[in-house]
């Protein structure tokens, strides 16, 4: 899989994409991210990639000139029948989930679009077609952060990024449930033990109870998802 993310802060991605377990992952080849500078596609003399918004306001809107050369440039880069899924991270797409994570996993090419300032001139969401995606009610600088999470989430389900499926099928939202409690050494701590069954070694009694723990917080934490 190819992820493509275009964005005013490259050396931001970067630095997180290039840690921890998608770090290793890139490293590998089990997983391709590209970030590229939008400004680097600007026609002004000043590498300005904004302006004023028409109808007035106090923020500054990104031009659809340059994200558009941008995203030329990045589906020039692709085999000749790609077809490139085109996300916009904005608060008012659809609400990023386990499911369209999955959804997005079975792609071969993404490529993510980071608004920044007041958003982009509609004008290139409407010519390249993109989708919307949130990653939840609320307002962050720039669609950065919210690339980053769901760049994350869609990598890790890919082949030979986590060591099997386990590491991601038991996990919180996967199967519409939250994931049972964990626990690690020591078998004792301020007073609380590990529950005994953990340390029973009966593998049948142990998958039993992750599986009640697991409706039990779901049940408890986020009802709304029974």
């Amino acid at each position: 899989m190819r992820i493509d993310i275009a964005t005013l802060f490259p050396e931001m991605c970067e630095a997180v994409l290039g840690e921890s377990i998608i770090g290793r992952a890139r490293k590998a080849g089990h997983i391709e991210i590209n970030c590229h500078n939008i400004r680097t596609y600007t026609l002004n003399k000043h590498r300005n990639v904004d302006d004023k918004a028409y109808g007035g306001g106090t923020g500054m809107v990104m031009q659809a000139q340059p994200i558009y050369d941008c995203v030329m440039a990045i589906k020039s880069q692709l085999s000749e029948n790609a077809k490139p899924r085109l996300i916009y991270m904005s608060p008012q797409g659809r609400t990023l989930t386990q499911e369209i994570v999955k959804e997005l996993a079975k792609e071969e090419n993404l490529i993510l679009l980071c608004g920044h300032y007041e958003g982009v001139d509609q004008r290139v969401l409407d010519e390249l077609e993109f989708e919307e995606i949130s990653t939840g009610d609320y307002v962050v600088t720039g669609g950065e952060l919210p690339a980053l999470m769901l760049a994350d989430s869609v990598a890790r389900l890919q082949k030979g990024v986590l060591p099997n499926e386990d590491a991601y099928s038991i996990e919180s939202h996967y199967n519409g449930l939250l994931e049972h409690p964990q626990y690690t050494r020591p078998e004792e701590w301020m007073g609380r033990k590990v529950p005994e069954v953990l340390i029973s070694g009966h593998h049948a009694n142990i998958k039993k109870w992750q599986e009640e723990m697991s409706r039990k917080v779901t049940e408890k934490k986020r009802p709304d998802l029974l």
